[in-house]
């Protein structure tokens, strides 16, 4: 299926809510996550629908073994994690392109912009180096106006491209975490 191409969406709409339509413009059937607070809208929107199976995930490499099945099945799956699982994911990273089945993250970005947690910020640094060095291509997302188009990008390359794409949602649009703190 071949999705129409996008325009920067208008800012009055959510930036997950942007991903979900992408989602649904690619005949995404499976999403796979971790609890994240940043994917959290954008999971409820896919458990909500009627098209697309959600599985929660006790760990974050999990996903692309399930993402090879999905394909194998004929549907098309994503991957939502934080940078800081992307550590647990490197072993099968290599999965997607040794077997040649296309593969989407999409990963919200810790140990970036205005951190307060100085246990994020290794991962969080490794992350663009640790997924080139394994084959993946990326796109990178700070502002909201840039998320669906970026994310269809990502969604086209994957899988009318058959390859391995990650999405960083980076810190800049997902707002800074402060826990309560000022």
């Amino acid at each position: 299926m071949t999705a129409a191409p996008t325009q920067p969406a208008p800012s009055n709409v959510d930036w997950r809510d942007q991903i979900f339509e992408v989602f649904q413009d690619h005949d995404v059937k499976q999403v796979y996550h971790v609890p994240d607070a940043g994917h959290g809208r954008l999971i409820e929107a896919c458990q909500r629908s009627n098209s697309i199976r959600t599985l929660a995930l006790t760990t974050e490499e999990e996903g692309i073994p399930l993402a090879a099945g999905a394909w194998l099945g004929g549907q098309r799956s994503v991957l939502l994690m934080q940078s800081s699982g992307v550590g647990n994911t490197i072993n099968l990273m290599g999965m997607p392109k040794t077997l040649r089945f296309p593969f989407l993250t999409l990963i919200t970005m810790r140990g970036d912009y205005g951190e307060f947690n100085s246990w994020q910020y290794p991962m969080g640094q490794g992350t663009p180096k640790v997924l080139e060095a394994m084959g993946v291509l990326l796109y990178s997302v700070e502002t909201a106006d840039e998320v669906k188009a970026t994310v269809d990008a990502a969604a086209r390359s994957a899988f009318n491209g058959g390859q391995a794409v990650a999405v960083l949602l980076r810190q800049k649009l997902i707002g800074i975490k402060n826990f309560g703190k000022k």
